[in-house]
């Protein structure tokens, strides 16, 4: 039996419709300002960056609350606190 290529798939409105929704995100692969592209801090990891943080028992353990209760990971419940804070007015001033 030979190795055959993967067939070529065509992309559906729903798929297109996806895959816009996908790159929308915050963390969807789009950099939100050029000079992220080059930001070297942290340890690469695909399009982000890992970092080490530290945080109070209690608000790791109301974090932790959250991501069980949503079914998300830590981190993810970190970015978005994260991004919502910047993007809000936290810290506008």
């Amino acid at each position: 039996m030979a190795i055959q290529r993967k067939p070529k798939t065509v992309m559906t409105d729903q798929a297109a419709a996806q895959d816009a929704f996908v790159a929308g995100a915050p963390d969807g692969g789009r950099a939100s300002a050029p000079a992220s592209a080059s930001y070297e801090k942290g340890v690469p990891k695909g399009n982000k960056r890992q970092i080490s943080l530290t945080i109070a028992p209690d608000l790791l353990r109301r974090v932790d609350e959250v991501a069980k209760r949503t079914g998300q990971g830590r981190a993810g419940i970190i970015n978005m606190a994260i991004y919502r804070a910047l993007e809000g007015d936290v810290f506008k001033g």
